[in-house]
């Protein structure tokens, strides 16, 4: 296969502050990865910071990414959330099962880690496959939802540029091409970032074996929850950029209208991975959400 194909169809695919901060809430800051074997058999590492008693904030990474994916944001976020970002099933240093990879399998994950840790209704935010997760969460676990974001959100993947990278992943092999997997990454960005951070991601994007994209890339033919959302009506924050290569404007209108309390906010000249390269701003947005979700 083509190196030039790779990343042609790449482009169709969806795939600080607070750590500085001083007094009680830095007592409470753990940024260590952590490891939790959940009741569905997953080994799933995460990190957590922020204030116990603060309100939870979940994190979900987009496609072949980690934890990692939110680092630079974690920096920002304010001491007084709770925040955990995941490395979710098949992804970083989580398990990687054989078979298992639709959002169904993902949500289940979120709602163990939930109430294993024994958060209750939490934040729940996704980037891309994360967002698609988040959605399907949100629809089936409202009781354990407290606020939905999604972040360069697709409503469904019934598009033919994506079938096409479909049939592109049926045929990976392990190694994983790591030159497909920088190009894949880079253009998920407009604006620049450092290259040791890009190159962070790249390297998180190899640990993940050619069958959990295979697994993750067979849910997308059933991976449309709008209908569903229609019935959830917590406050949800829709955000994407208008410069995004993957996720098409006239699907955060779909999500926005299927969600009844929500908002739509864009970042103008930004990318797919608005979070990575406006990490300050991004975090910003996010905690006033937190603090106000219904304004």
């Amino acid at each position: 296969m083509k190196k030039g194909s790779l990343y042609v169809l790449a482009c169709f695919i969806v795939a600080g502050n607070a750590l500085l901060a001083q007094g009680t809430a830095k007592k409470n800051f753990k940024s260590a990865e952590q490891s939790v074997r959940l009741s569905t058999g997953v080994d799933m590492n995460y990190v957590e910071q922020g204030d116990a008693n603060g309100i939870p904030v979940i994190l979900l990474h987009g496609f072949t990414d980690s934890w990692h994916s939110f680092e630079k944001v974690l920096q920002h976020l304010p001491a007084s959330l709770h925040v955990f970002a995941v490395s979710q099933r098949g992804h970083g240093n989580s398990s990687k099962h054989e078979k298992n990879y639709h959002p169904e399998d993902f949500a289940k994950d979120i709602a163990a880690f939930i109430q294993q840790k024994k958060l209750g209704p939490s934040v729940i935010v996704g980037h891309s496959m994360g967002s698609t997760n988040a959605q399907c969460f949100a629809a089936n676990y409202p009781s354990l939802t407290r606020a939905l974001v999604l972040v360069a959100s697709f409503s469904d993947f019934k598009k033919p540029l994506i079938e096409e990278f479909k049939k592109t992943i049926d045929e990976l092999i392990d190694p994983i091409d790591s030159v497909f997997i920088a190009e894949f990454q880079k253009s998920t960005i407009v604006k620049p970032i450092d290259n040791a951070v890009l190159n962070g991601f790249i390297n998180e994007s190899l640990k993940v074996p050619a069958h959990v994209w295979k697994g993750v890339a067979a849910g997308w033919g059933t991976s449309d929850f709008s209908k569903a959302l229609k019935s959830f009506h917590k406050p949800a924050l829709i955000m994407w950029g208008d410069k995004d290569a993957y996720s098409p404007r006239e699907d955060q209108y779909v999500l926005n209208s299927s969600l009844k309390n929500s908002r739509l906010l864009v970042y103008e000249g930004i990318g797919h991975a608005l979070h990575w390269e406006e990490p300050e701003r991004f975090a910003a947005d996010l905690a006033a959400f937190v603090k106000n979700p219904d304004k």
